[in-house]
């Protein structure tokens, strides 16, 4: 596959990926569809900087003149962060986007897929996709959770996001044969929560615990991504209870007004900070910073130990 091409890869990132240390892949959709401007770029660059601090290398992954860029400057993130026309590009959307020279923030899925790419082994997301409520009819389930069955990229995230069908999500992960590891706690997350009212599938206390899994998976050939959910900080989550009201209200206002596919999650997100004051946006940013902090640490573990 000559896909190199079509890579634009940071030299600090590609120094590192040569010289083997630990590096951290970060998604751009946060970014561009996640927060308003300009606490999303800030939070960008503070969570990069809480991966170097923890002794790995950020690269955030976008696409940006017809490149797949592994790696960016403020300049770039500027640009994602505060301007209206990026699109939030899954994996159908990427040899569109990229034959078009379109700017590209890329979300779980395609993420996943650049950093495997690139020979990044270790993502950080704030929650990944998963099964919608009312799939049943709708049929709208992320093209995240098929990803995960296929690439060899661990996935460090909140849990799944709260705006979805929890239960629903974590049987597609078992029926694909995705290993669900909550990081400290018996109890699954739901992003804003630190509880979703599910018992994590597997629970691990450590980060050398969690790069041993991976090491030990992949070399049994098992092909496909491991979730590690790491619970947001008790100090600034929102309780389950509380924020499935806001939920509740928030899909009956995507009804309302026909929000559908790719646009749902953003709308979401959205009028549950509206209906939140903004508190969700802190837990937001919070969860996003603590998964940094834990997905360098195993990135770095996973280095250590080959």
């Amino acid at each position: 596959m000559d896909f190199k091409k079509y890579l634009n890869i940071h030299p600090e990132v590609e120094n590192a990926i040569t010289e083997k240390k630990p590096v951290v892949a970060l998604e751009s959709t946060i970014i561009a569809h996640g927060m308003p401007y300009p606490k999303n770029v800030q939070t960008a660059m503070e969570v990069e900087d809480i991966v170097r601090k923890n002794g790995a290398i950020p690269a955030t992954i976008a696409i940006l003149n017809g490149k797949i860029c592994v790696g960016l400057n403020k300049e770039q993130l500027e640009m994602l962060g505060n301007s209206g026309d990026v699109w939030k590009v899954s994996l159908r959307d990427m040899p569109y986007v990229v034959s078009k020279n379109l700017p590209g923030a890329t979300t779980v899925a395609a993420t996943m897929r650049i950093a495997a790419m690139a020979g990044i082994k270790i993502f950080v997301t704030g929650g990944i996709g998963g099964v919608h409520r009312g799939a049943e009819k709708t049929m709208d389930i992320s093209a995240d959770l098929i990803e995960m069955s296929r690439t060899n990229v661990a996935v460090v995230s909140a849990g799944v996001k709260s705006i979805l069908d929890i239960g629903l999500t974590l049987e597609f992960l078992e029926t694909h044969g995705i290993p669900v590891i909550t990081y400290s706690q018996d109890g699954f997350p739901a992003f804003y929560s630190r509880n979703s009212g599910f018992r994590s599938p597997l629970r691990v206390n450590t980060a050398n615990e969690i790069s041993n899994i991976l090491n030990t998976k992949w070399e049994l050939g098992l092909d496909g991504s491991v979730l590690i959910a790491n619970p947001i900080p008790e100090n600034i989550e929102v309780p389950k209870e509380i924020m499935e009201v806001y939920i509740k209200q928030a899909l009956k206002d995507a009804i309302d007004q026909n929000i559908e596919g790719k646009e749902i999650t953003p709308f979401l997100l959205k009028s549950i900070v509206n209906k939140t004051g903004g508190d969700s946006l802190k837990s937001n940013i919070a969860l996003v910073k603590n998964n940094a902090e834990l997905g360098a640490k195993i990135a770095k573990s996973l280095i250590d130990s080959q």
